[in-house]
Protein backbone atom coordinates (compact mmCIF):
# COMPACT_ATOMS: atom_id res chain seq x y z
CA UNK A 1 0.00 0.00 0.00
CA UNK A 2 1.79 3.41 -0.82
CA UNK A 3 1.42 6.31 1.66
CA UNK A 4 1.34 9.84 1.29
CA UNK A 5 4.35 11.87 2.18
CA UNK A 6 3.48 15.08 3.46
CA UNK A 7 6.34 17.27 2.84
CA UNK A 8 6.64 20.88 4.89
CA UNK A 9 8.57 23.79 5.35
CA UNK A 10 8.35 27.29 8.02
CA UNK A 11 7.93 30.31 7.05
CA UNK A 12 10.22 32.50 8.92
CA UNK A 13 9.33 35.67 7.21
CA UNK A 14 8.29 37.38 10.63
CA UNK A 15 11.42 36.55 12.13
CA UNK A 16 14.08 37.86 9.96
CA UNK A 17 16.66 37.90 12.38
CA UNK A 18 16.12 34.96 13.99
CA UNK A 19 19.46 33.21 15.90
CA UNK A 20 19.47 29.78 16.74
CA UNK A 21 21.55 28.94 19.46
CA UNK A 22 23.06 25.39 20.72
CA UNK A 23 24.03 25.47 24.37
CA UNK A 24 25.99 22.23 26.19
CA UNK A 25 27.49 21.13 28.91
CA UNK A 26 29.87 18.14 29.18
CA UNK A 27 30.77 16.51 32.84
CA UNK A 28 34.76 16.34 32.56
CA UNK A 29 34.85 14.98 36.74
CA UNK A 30 32.52 13.48 39.21
CA UNK A 31 32.40 17.02 40.45
CA UNK A 32 30.74 17.96 37.15
CA UNK A 33 27.51 15.60 37.55
CA UNK A 34 26.91 17.77 40.66
CA UNK A 35 27.40 21.19 38.51
CA UNK A 36 25.06 19.37 35.31
CA UNK A 37 22.44 18.99 38.02
CA UNK A 38 22.20 22.37 39.37
CA UNK A 39 22.10 24.11 35.74
CA UNK A 40 19.01 21.86 34.70
CA UNK A 41 16.09 23.94 37.55
CA UNK A 42 18.13 27.17 37.04
CA UNK A 43 17.75 26.67 33.03
CA UNK A 44 14.23 25.41 33.04
CA UNK A 45 12.99 29.06 35.03
CA UNK A 46 14.85 31.08 33.58
CA UNK A 47 13.06 29.67 30.47
CA UNK A 48 9.64 29.25 32.46
CA UNK A 49 10.19 33.34 33.08
CA UNK A 50 9.23 33.97 29.28
CA UNK A 51 12.55 36.32 28.59
CA UNK A 52 11.65 38.86 25.60
CA UNK A 53 12.64 37.69 22.44
CA UNK A 54 12.92 33.92 22.92
CA UNK A 55 10.85 31.92 20.84
CA UNK A 56 11.50 28.00 21.79
CA UNK A 57 13.39 26.57 23.68
CA UNK A 58 14.49 22.50 23.60
CA UNK A 59 16.34 19.95 25.49
CA UNK A 60 18.82 17.51 23.98
CA UNK A 61 20.73 14.53 25.40
CA UNK A 62 24.23 13.55 23.18
CA UNK A 63 25.85 11.20 25.32
CA UNK A 64 25.24 9.47 29.07
CA UNK A 65 29.00 8.33 29.23
CA UNK A 66 30.22 11.08 29.75
CA UNK A 67 27.05 13.16 30.69
CA UNK A 68 26.50 15.65 27.79
CA UNK A 69 23.55 17.47 27.54
CA UNK A 70 22.28 20.33 25.30
CA UNK A 71 20.05 23.37 24.49
CA UNK A 72 18.64 24.65 21.42
CA UNK A 73 16.57 27.99 21.55
CA UNK A 74 15.69 30.38 18.86
CA UNK A 75 15.40 34.00 19.56
CA UNK A 76 13.10 36.70 17.50
CA UNK A 77 16.84 38.62 17.21
CA UNK A 78 20.73 38.81 18.49
CA UNK A 79 20.12 41.78 20.50
CA UNK A 80 16.78 40.03 22.50
CA UNK A 81 19.59 36.98 23.27
CA UNK A 82 22.75 39.48 24.07
CA UNK A 83 19.81 41.62 26.71
CA UNK A 84 18.80 38.08 28.11
CA UNK A 85 22.84 36.78 28.33
CA UNK A 86 23.92 40.25 29.81
CA UNK A 87 21.05 40.43 32.51
CA UNK A 88 20.84 38.22 35.87
CA UNK A 89 20.51 36.14 36.26
CA UNK A 90 22.50 34.86 33.15
CA UNK A 91 25.52 37.39 33.55
CA UNK A 92 25.86 35.85 37.10
CA UNK A 93 25.86 32.29 36.32
CA UNK A 94 28.13 32.99 33.14
CA UNK A 95 30.80 34.94 35.90
CA UNK A 96 31.02 32.74 38.44
CA UNK A 97 31.20 29.53 35.50
CA UNK A 98 33.95 31.34 33.93
CA UNK A 99 36.03 31.49 37.30
CA UNK A 100 35.30 27.98 37.93
CA UNK A 101 33.72 25.40 35.52
CA UNK A 102 33.19 23.03 38.62
CA UNK A 103 34.29 19.77 36.22
CA UNK A 104 32.21 20.89 33.03
CA UNK A 105 33.04 22.27 29.60
CA UNK A 106 30.61 24.11 28.83
CA UNK A 107 29.87 25.32 24.51
CA UNK A 108 27.70 27.13 22.09
CA UNK A 109 27.07 27.74 18.59
CA UNK A 110 24.86 30.52 17.60
CA UNK A 111 23.68 30.64 13.76
CA UNK A 112 22.26 34.06 12.14
CA UNK A 113 19.39 33.56 9.71
CA UNK A 114 20.69 37.15 8.01
CA UNK A 115 23.69 35.60 7.71
CA UNK A 116 26.76 34.61 9.90
CA UNK A 117 27.40 32.28 12.70
CA UNK A 118 30.00 32.07 16.20
CA UNK A 119 31.32 29.44 19.07
CA UNK A 120 32.69 29.43 21.95
CA UNK A 121 33.87 26.38 23.86
CA UNK A 122 35.03 27.07 27.87
CA UNK A 123 36.97 24.21 29.50
CA UNK A 124 36.22 21.81 26.90
CA UNK A 125 39.36 20.19 25.44
CA UNK A 126 36.95 17.36 23.59
CA UNK A 127 36.01 18.45 19.63
CA UNK A 128 32.39 19.64 19.74
CA UNK A 129 30.51 21.00 16.81
CA UNK A 130 32.72 23.22 14.29
CA UNK A 131 35.62 22.29 16.63
CA UNK A 132 35.69 18.65 15.04
CA UNK A 133 36.48 20.23 11.73
CA UNK A 134 37.50 24.12 12.55
CA UNK A 135 40.98 25.28 13.60
CA UNK A 136 40.70 26.60 17.19
CA UNK A 137 41.98 30.51 17.87
CA UNK A 138 41.61 31.90 21.13
CA UNK A 139 38.69 33.45 22.34
CA UNK A 140 40.53 37.68 23.13
CA UNK A 141 39.94 40.90 21.78
CA UNK A 142 38.11 40.82 18.89
CA UNK A 143 37.05 37.13 19.30
CA UNK A 144 35.80 37.72 22.98
CA UNK A 145 32.15 38.54 22.68
CA UNK A 146 29.31 36.95 20.13
CA UNK A 147 29.01 40.70 19.11
CA UNK A 148 31.86 40.68 17.51
CA UNK A 149 32.16 36.63 16.58
CA UNK A 150 29.14 37.55 14.06
CA UNK A 151 30.07 40.64 12.93
CA UNK A 152 27.30 42.72 14.30
CA UNK A 153 27.89 46.31 14.30
CA UNK A 154 27.19 48.92 16.85
CA UNK A 155 27.15 48.51 20.46
CA UNK A 156 25.73 45.81 23.15
CA UNK A 157 22.70 46.56 24.21
CA UNK A 158 23.94 46.43 27.69
CA UNK A 159 26.66 46.75 29.62
CA UNK A 160 29.03 44.06 29.29
CA UNK A 161 28.63 40.64 31.73
CA UNK A 162 32.54 40.23 31.59
CA UNK A 163 35.13 42.18 29.93
CA UNK A 164 38.35 40.48 28.99
CA UNK A 165 40.26 41.74 31.33
CA UNK A 166 38.14 40.80 33.97
CA UNK A 167 38.51 37.42 32.94
CA UNK A 168 42.12 37.27 31.55
CA UNK A 169 43.40 39.13 33.99
CA UNK A 170 47.02 39.65 33.58
CA UNK A 171 47.52 36.86 31.71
Amino acid sequence: MKTSIQRETVDLSAWPDLVVIYLGMRVRSLRGVATLLSFGPRIQASVAAAPDGLLHHERFLFSLLPPHFAFRQYWRDFESLERFTRASPHAEWWRAYLRDSAGTGFWHEAYSLRGGFEAVYVDLPAAVGMKEFAPVVSARGSMFTARHRLQRQGEPVAPPALREEEFYGDR
